[in-house]
């Protein structure tokens, strides 16, 4: 993969390159769990408090998933506070679409038939 430097994104899109320095039309996502540098993120093998999440079909069956896995050590007391904050304000919803019983077999397996 090919990437272009900034100079050179300046000089092909000067005014795209301008937007982007002074931040207009800016959002704010919440919703990437993994960097681009790591390895890309395998919910399958290595679920993580969202993903658990996610399953819940009630705000207090998420409130236990958070509580155990902060109790368990899986994830620290400021990351479990933001995940209670954001369950209160916005919703079981706002952590994504939710897992159905077979959600990981549909997807990975449908995935893997079609490649080969």
């Amino acid at each position: 993969m090919n990437y272009m430097s900034w100079d050179e994104f300046k000089r092909k899109f000067p005014h795209l390159a301008k937007e982007i320095e002074d931040g207009v039309m800016t959002y704010r996502i919440g919703g990437v769990r993994w960097s681009r540098n790591s390895e890309e993120y395998d919910e399958l093998r290595n679920p993580d408090v969202i993903s658990f999440i996610r399953r819940c079909n009630t705000v207090e069956e998420a409130e236990e998933v958070i509580s155990y896995m902060e109790r368990r050590g899986e994830i620290t007391k400021n990351y479990a506070d933001l995940l209670r904050k954001q369950l209160r304000e916005k919703g079981l919803k706002s952590f994504g679409e939710h897992k159905e019983p077979g959600y990981y077999f549909r997807k990975y397996y449908r995935r893997s038939k079609l490649s080969r």
